[in-house]
C-alpha cells in the first residue's frame, strides 16, 4: 500500500473561512497520524477572481493555525503543460472530443429542454457517432465523452456507498475554447500527479466526484479514496455566513482567539471522541478518525468557541498570558505599561473574567491607561456627595500607608468601615468607580495593589472632587 497522502486545495478568490480550515485540519490530521504527506495546492485556475492577497492570507492562516504542509504550495496556474498533455491523451484515446457549440446555441437548447419538460443537459451535438459533429472553422472547447450506459460507484468514507447513473451526467467541458483547462480536469490530473491517496473536501463536491472518477479511469489512473464533509451551519441551521460570526480565520486572530482553541473547536464540528471536549494537538493526531465524522452538518456555536478559548487562556501562566497580551496589543498598535513582572500580576487579576485576548486588553484598560473612561451612570449613582466623607477618610489612611499591597489595603478598608459603622461594600463601590471608571472589576484590594499607589491615590482624589461637585443623590 502507498503511504497516505492528503491535500488541501483552496481557491484564492476570497479569504479562508472556518469551513475550509476544517477540511484542511482533517486532511492534516490524517496525514500526521499515518506518517504520510500533507500537500498544499492553490487552485488558481479562475484567473479573473484569483488574487495574490488571498493566496497570502491562506498561507498566513495555515501558518497561524500550525497546519504545516509537507509539499507545496503548488499553483495550478503554473501547470498548464501537464493539463494540455492530459487533454491530448484523452482526445487521442477517443475519450474526449472538440465541441463547436456556441454559448447562444447551448442556451437555446437548454430553453427548449425546459419548455419540453426534459432534463437540461448538453445534447452531445458534436460527439462523434452520436450527433452531427463539430462545425469546421469554429473555435472549439473539449468535452469529455461520458459513457452512455452504466453507473459510477464509489465508497465515501463518511457517507458510505454512493452511485451515479451515467445518464445523470452530461459530456462536460475539460478545456475551454481558449485552451485553459477546467476544474474537473485539473483536480483529477493534480491529485494523480501528486499521488494523493485520500481526498477530504466539502460535500458540495459530491456531484463532481463521478466526473473525476471517469477522468481517472480514462487516463488509466487509480482514483483516491473520498470523504465528503457535511457543511458547517449556523445555530439557525442555515448555511454559515458572517451573520453567524463566520469571520475569516485571520479575523479570529485579531479578535484574540488562540489558534489551538480554534483548531480544537473545528475538530469537534462533526467529530467526537467520547465526551472529551479539550484535545491537545497530539491527542487530535492520535484519536482522530475520518470514519468517526458524522454525516450530519456541524453546527457553529460561537458560545462554545468562546468557552473553549477561555479554557486555553486560563491554562496559560500569568507570565505566558502577559506575553500573549503584549503581542496582541502590539498588533493593535498599542503597548502595555510596566515591566513584565507587573504585567503578569495584572493579567492574573483579570484572567477569570475574560474569554479572549481582546476581552483581556479591554478589561485591562484602567490598569494600563492613565486616563479613565467613566461609566456615567455609575458615576451618577456612586460618586455622590454622601460618598465624599468615605473617600476622604480612606485617602487619609492610604496616603500614610507604608506597605502598598492587597493585605494592608484590606486592613485599611476594614478599619475605616468599622470606625464609620459601614459595610465594606459601601466603601468599595465608590472607590471602584473612582479607580476603574465602572462598577465591575476584580477584588478592589487587588485592583488598588496592581494599579499602584500613585495612580490609585490620584484617581481617588479626582473621585473625591467628583463627589463634592455632584448634586444631591436621587
Amino acid at each position: 500500500m502507498p503511504a497516505m497522502c492528503t491535500r488541501f486545495a483552496p481557491s484564492p478568490t476570497g479569504a479562508l473561512h472556518v469551513g475550509g480550515v476544517r477540511t484542511a485540519l482533517f486532511s492534516h490530521l490524517m496525514a500526521r497520524q499515518s506518517g504520510g504527506t500533507f500537500v498544499l495546492r492553490i487552485e488558481d485556475t479562475d484567473r479573473k477572481r484569483s488574487e495574490e492577497r488571498f493566496t497570502e492570507g491562506i498561507l498566513e492562516s495555515l501558518r497561524w493555525l500550525g497546519l504545516d504542509w509537507d509539499e507545496g504550495p503548488f499553483f495550478q496556474s503554473q501547470r498548464d503543460e501537464l493539463y494540455r498533455q492530459a487533454v491530448e491523451k484523452l482526445v487521442g484515446a477517443g475519450a474526449a472530443y472538440p465541441c463547436t457549440c456556441t454559448p447562444e446555441e447551448l442556451e437555446k437548447a437548454r430553453e427548449e429542454a425546459r419548455e419540453a419538460g426534459r432534463r437540461v443537459s448538453y445534447g452531445r451535438h458534436c460527439r462523434p457517432g452520436v450527433g452531427p459533429g463539430p462545425i469546421a472553422g469554429r473555435p472549439h472547447s473539449i468535452r469529455f465523452a461520458v459513457p452512455l450506459e452504466g453507473e459510477v460507484v464509489f465508497y465515501d468514507e463518511i457517507k458510505g456507498r454512493i452511485a451515479f447513473a451515467v445518464e445523470e451526467l452530461e459530456d462536460f467541458v475539460i478545456a475551454r475554447s481558449d485552451g485553459t483547462p477546467t476544474y474537473q480536469l485539473v483536480v483529477a490530473v493534480d491529485d494523480a500527479d501528486m499521488k494523493v491517496t485520500d481526498v477530504v473536501r466539502g460535500d458540495d463536491h459530491v456531484n463532481n466526484t463521478p466526473k473525476q472518477i471517469l477522468l481517472y479511469e480514462a487516463l488509466g489512473l487509480e482514483p483516491p479514496k473520498f470523504a465528503h464533509l457535511p457543511l458547517v451551519l449556523g445555530p439557525d441551521k442555515a448555511r454559515l455566513s458572517k451573520r453567524h460570526g463566520a469571520a475569516s480565520v485571520l479575523e479570529y486572530r485579531e479578535l484574540g482567539y488562540y489558534p489551538d482553541a480554534l483548531v480544537n473547536f473545528l475538530a469537534r464540528l462533526g467529530w467526537s471522541h467520547g465526551d472529551q471536549e479539550i484535545f491537545t494537538r497530539e491527542e487530535l493526531v492520535e484519536k482522530f478518525a475520518i470514519d468517526d465524522v458524522g454525516a450530519a452538518a456541524g453546527v457553529f456555536n460561537a458560545e462554545k468557541l468562546d468557552w473553549l478559548n477561555a479554557q486555553y487562556l486560563r491554562a496559560r501562566s500569568p507570565e505566558e498570558l502577559a506575553a500573549d497580551l503584549r503581542g496582541f496589543a502590539a498588533r493593535q498598535g498599542r503597548s502595555l505599561r510596566g515591566d513584565e513582572a507587573w504585567q503578569a500580576r495584572m493579567v492574573a487579576t483579570l484572567r477569570e473574567r475574560v474569554q479572549t485576548l481582546a476581552d483581556l486588553l479591554g478589561a485591562a484598560r484602567y490598569f494600563v491607561e492613565e486616563e479613565l473612561v467613566f461609566d456615567e451612570a455609575a458615576v451618577a449613582k456612586l460618586l455622590v456627595p454622601e460618598a465624599a466623607p468615605v473617600i476622604e477618610a480612606l485617602l487619609e489612611r492610604l496616603e500614610a500607608l507604608a506597605t502598598w499591597d492587597a493585605t494592608h489595603l484590606e486592613e485599611i478598608f476594614r478599619t475605616v468601615a468599622e470606625e464609620r459603622g459601614e459595610k465594606l461594600g459601601k466603601l468599595a463601590q465608590p472607590v471602584r468607580v473612582a479607580v476603574t471608571g465602572g462598577k465591575q472589576s476584580p477584588g478592589i484590594f487587588d485592583v488598588l495593589d496592581v494599579v499602584g499607589r500613585d495612580w490609585s491615590l490620584a484617581r481617588l482624589r479626582a473621585g473625591l472632587e467628583k463627589c463634592r461637585a455632584a448634586g444631591p443623590s436621587a
